[in-house]
C-alpha cells in the first residue's frame, strides 16, 4: 500500500549532528534512540548512527526498546537508562544491555556476566541512589567487576542559569573521585553545548540535540540540522464555495470560493490537534515552487484541509508539514501550544520513515 505519511531522515544532517556534538562535548556520544529515536524511527537512525565513528553506544528507554535494538545487531553497545523488573535482569544481561543500577537489591540481583551502569541522583529526584549511597552501591559493583559506566542527569542545563547543573555535576564528580575508572556520562545536548568538554567524563549523551534541536540561546554555539522532513500525501481535492464551513465544528467558513486539498495526515498520526486554525504546510503541486498554505479548519483524526487556490496540485501530489526550511518542528510545536519532544515523539507508526541522503 502507498504511505499516506513519510517522514524522511536525512543520514546527512544526522552525521553531521553527531560530529558536531562529539567536537564540542570532546568525548564520544552515547545517542539516546528511546522513544523510537524521538518519532525518527529506531531502526532507521540506529543503523545510521552505529556507523558514526563518534558514536559510542545508544540508549533506550525501556526494556523491549533494548531488545528489539539489541536485534539489530549493530555492534555497538546497549544502555537501558530505567529499571527493570526482577525477571527481566537475565535475558537482558544475556544480551548484552548495558543495565541501570539505583539501589543495594538492584546491584545484588545482577548475574556474574553483566555490566552494570550506576545511576546517580543528583538532583533530578526521579531515579538513582543519592551520593553517599551510591559511593558504597558502585563500591559494590565493582568489587564484584560488574560496574562498567555511571551517570546523572540534568535538571536544567539547557537554560541559562547553569547554577544548579554545575551543583548536579560536583555532586556526580565527587562520587566518581570514590570509583575506579569508568565511563561516566552527564552531559544531554544542552549540558554538553553549554558547558563543553566536562572534566571527568567520557561520554555524552545528547537527545534532542542530535536530531537537531537546541534552545535558542544555545544554537550559535553549535549549528546543527533538522534530521526530518515530513510530508504528507494529497488523497482528495474538492471545491468549496463561499459561505460553506470546513471539517468539525464549523470553525472555519470560505470567505469565497476555494480549492481544498485533503492530506492524509491527522492528530493519530502525531500532528497536534491544538494547531487547529494556526498550522500552515508547505505545497506546491506540478509547477513552481511550493507555497505556504494555511490548514483549514479543524484538524482531524486522519486527515488536515489545506487551501491549495490558484495552484496546480493533483491528487498523489505532497505537501511538507516540517523539515529544515520554511516551516520547522519548531512552529508545528508552538501551534501546537506544546514542545518539538511531544511532537516528534508523537509522530505516530501510521507514518513511513525512510532514509534520505
Amino acid at each position: 500500500m502507498l504511505a499516506r505519511a513519510v517522514a524522511h531522515v536525512s543520514a546527512s544532517a544526522l552525521q553531521h549532528n553527531l560530529h558536531a556534538l562529539s567536537r564540542r562535548a570532546g568525548v564520544p556520544l552515547l545517542l539516546p534512540v528511546k522513544a523510537d529515536a524521538y518519532g525518527h524511527g529506531l531502526e532507521v537512525v540506529s543503523r545510521v548512527a552505529a556507523a558514526h565513528p563518534d558514536v559510542w553506544g545508544l540508549a533506550v528507554a525501556t526494556p523491549q526498546e533494548a531488545v528489539n535494538l539489541a536485534a539489530l545487531n549493530l555492534g555497538k553497545p546497549v544502555l537501558l537508562l530505567t529499571p527493570s523488573a526482577p525477571e527481566e535482569v537475565g535475558p537482558l544481561a544475556d544480551l548484552g544491555v548495558r543495565l541501570p543500577v539505583s539501589t543495594l537489591q538492584d546491584a545484588q540481583q545482577l548475574p556474574a556476566h553483566a555490566r552494570a551502569h550506576l545511576k546517580v541522583d543528583t538532583g533530578m529526584n526521579r531515579l538513582g541512589a543519592r551520593p553517599a549511597e551510591a559511593v558504597s552501591i558502585g563500591q559494590y559493583l565493582a568489587g564484584r567487576g560488574l560496574l562498567e559506566g555511571a551517570y546523572t542527569h540534568f535538571a536544567s542545563a539547557d537554560e541559562p542559569d547553569l547554577a544548579f547543573a554545575r551543583q548536579q555535576l560536583e555532586l556526580f564528580q565527587g562520587v566518581l573521585e570514590h570509583l575506579p575508572p569508568l565511563l561516566a556520562h552527564a552531559a544531554s545536548g544542552g549540558g554538553l553545548v553549554s558547558f563543553g568538554p566536562l572534566p571527568g567524563m567520557a561520554l555524552a549523551r545528547p537527545g534532542l540535540a542530535s536530531y537537531g534541536f537546541l534552545p535558542a540561546h544555545l544554537r550559535p554555539l553549535v549549528p546543527l540540522k533538522p534530521v526530518m522532513t515530513l510530508r504528507a500525501r494529497v488523497n482528495f481535492i474538492h471545491d468549496v464555495y463561499a459561505g460553506e464551513s470546513v471539517s468539525y465544528n464549523n470553525l472555519w467558513t470560505a470567505p469565497h470560493d476555494v480549492r481544498v486539498a485533503v492530506l492524509g495526515m491527522g492528530y493519530a498520526d502525531g500532528y497536534p490537534r491544538n494547531a487547529t486554525l494556526k498550522a500552515s504546510v508547505l505545497i506546491g503541486g506540478r509547477s513552481g515552487q511550493p507555497q505556504r498554505r494555511p490548514v483549514l479548519g479543524r484538524i482531524c483524526m486522519d486527515q488536515m484541509m489545506v487551501d491549495i487556490s490558484g495552484l496546480d496540485v493533483q491528487v498523489g501530489d505532497w505537501a511538507e508539514l516540517w523539515g529544515a526550511g520554511e516551516i520547522t518542528v519548531s512552529d508545528v510545536a508552538a501551534w501546537g501550544d506544546t514542545i518539538e519532544y511531544e511532537v516528534l515523539t508523537g509522530l505516530g507508526q501510521r507514518v513511513e520513515r525512510q532514509v534520505a541522503p
